[in-house]
């Protein structure tokens, strides 16, 4: 069997603002205008207002399959996993995502032409552990890349854990549980780079 890289989708492979910022589209008829370019999470990033009742259950109706299915690829990684997986390496998707959206995540990879054939989805509960620790537990990949701290807690010592920390403002991506990642990365392209050079196999 070659050795597994576990990679994490929205924010590692796929760009889930553009995304984010469509599906807003597809609710209201406006696309936003960008607020913050730096900012980690699509809600600081756009124009967009904090919703609540039939407006908030108007726009989680376009979380759909279409949407799941139609995420493009952030720019630099499909080369990123094209460049691990010639060197030997197999990469699953381990993403918190529900059950019934793994189908559309998985052909979302395949039409953005990820080499990835497996996604995993897991529970996106942040109870102080991480909800991908029992996936990747299972898994016993080498390396584990995810750009969500808190989804490092609690996922076993022996896994590589990379953290990609893309945008600086918002971010959760900072203070002292940042001794749970053993490296840290731009992007997934930066990854790519750095194990390959020192992880040769």
């Amino acid at each position: 069997m070659k050795p597994i890289i576990a990679l994490d989708a929205d924010g590692v492979l796929l760009d889930y603002h553009q995304s984010y910022r469509l599906a807003w589209h597809r609710a209201f008829g406006v696309l936003p205008a960008i607020r913050d370019p730096l900012a980690y999470w699509p809600i600081d990033r756009w124009e967009v207002q904090r919703l609540a009742g039939e407006k908030l259950d108007q726009f989680r109706t376009c979380f759909d399959q279409e949407f799941w299915s139609t995420i493009p690829a952030i720019s630099g990684a499909v080369d990123a996993c094209i460049r691990l997986r010639d060197a030997g390496f197999d990469l699953v998707c381990v993403s918190a995502v529900e059950e019934k959206h793994k189908s559309a995540r998985l052909q979302n990879l395949r039409d953005c032409g990820f080499p990835i054939e497996c996604v995993v989805a897991t529970d996106s509960a942040n109870s102080g552990m991480s909800p991908k620790a029992a996936a990747l537990k299972a898994l016993r990949p080498i390396a584990f890349v995810d750009d969500f701290l808190p989804y490092l807690r609690g996922i076993p010592s022996e896994i590589h854990a990379a953290l990609v920390l893309r945008e600086p403002n918002g971010s959760p991506n900072v203070g002292t549980e940042q001794k749970l990642a053993h490296s840290m990365h731009e992007d997934l392209a930066g990854f790519a780079t750095w194990w390959l050079a020192r992880a040769p196999l």
